[in-house]
C-alpha cells in the first residue's frame, strides 16, 4: 500500500499548533522536541521536516502572532469611521485575539517572564509588538481629541495605561478562569476611553 501523502502545510500547522499547547503548559525552557512530537502524534524526525529546532517553532508562532496584531493594528489606524469608535474595535478585537487562543496567551506571557528574548539567537522583539500598540492607541486618541471625543492632553501615557489594562485584565484570566472574561473588554473601554470622555457642555 502506498504511504498516506501529507500536505506540508496542514502538517507544518498541525506541529505549530501542538508546539504551542505544549510550550503553553510546560514553558519554553522546559519544552523539548520530543514533547511536541508526542502533542501531535508524530514521530520527532517529523517534526524537523517542518521546523529545524524548537526556537524555529517558537519564532514561527511569535510571527503569527505579530503579525496578526500588526493587521489589527493597520485595520484600526487606516480605517474609516469616528477615532473613537476605531479605538474600542481595537480593544475589543486586541482582546479577543488574546482570550480566544489561551495557550498562545500563556506562551507568550512567559516569553515576558524571560525577557526580550530568550537567548542572543532568538531575539522575539516583543518590546516592537508593545511600542506598535502603544503607537496606534495614542494616535486614536489624539485623533478623538481632534473630533471633539475625548478630553485634551491624551497621549502616550493614556495609551500604556490601555495596553496595561488589556494585559493585566488578560493575565487574572489566565490565573482565574472563572473571572468574567466576556465582559472585561467592555469593562476596559468603560473605564480607559469612556472614563477620558469630553465634557459635554451644559
Amino acid at each position: 500500500m502506498a504511504p498516506r501523502k501529507v500536505d506540508p502545510e496542514a502538517r507544518r500547522a498541525e506541529v505549530l499548533g501542538a508546539a504551542v499547547r505544549v510550550f503553553a503548559r510546560k514553558g519554553f525552557a522546559a519544552s523539548r522536541i520530543e514533547d511536541v512530537a508526542a502533542e501531535a502524534g508524530i514521530a520527532k524526525g517529523s517534526v524537523y521536516l517542518a521546523f529545524e529546532s524548537r526556537e524555529a517553532l517558537l519564532r514561527a508562532a511569535f510571527d503569527e502572532f505579530a503579525a496578526e496584531s500588526a493587521a489589527q493594528l493597520r485595520r484600526a489606524t487606516t480605517g474609516g469611521g469616528p477615532a473613537i469608535d476605531r479605538l474600542t474595535g481595537l480593544i475589543r478585537s486586541t482582546f479577543a485575539l488574546l482570550t480566544g487562543a489561551p495557550e498562545l496567551s500563556r506562551m507568550l506571557l512567559d516569553l515576558w517572564s524571560i525577557g526580550r528574548g530568550v537567548d542572543a539567537d532568538l531575539p522575539l522583539d516583543m518590546a516592537t509588538v508593545y511600542d506598535g500598540y502603544r503607537t496606534a492607541i495614542a494616535d486614536l486618541l489624539r485623533a478623538a481629541e481632534a473630533d471633539g471625543a475625548v478630553r485634551p492632553g491624551v497621549g502616550i501615557g493614556h495609551a500604556a495605561v490601555v495596553v496595561g489594562a488589556i494585559e493585566g485584565c488578560l493575565l487574572q484570566w489566565l490565573i482565574d478562569p472563572a473571572l468574567p472574561v466576556a465582559t472585561l473588554a467592555d469593562t476596559i473601554v468603560d473605564v480607559c476611553v469612556n472614563g477620558i470622555g469630553a465634557e459635554k457642555n451644559s
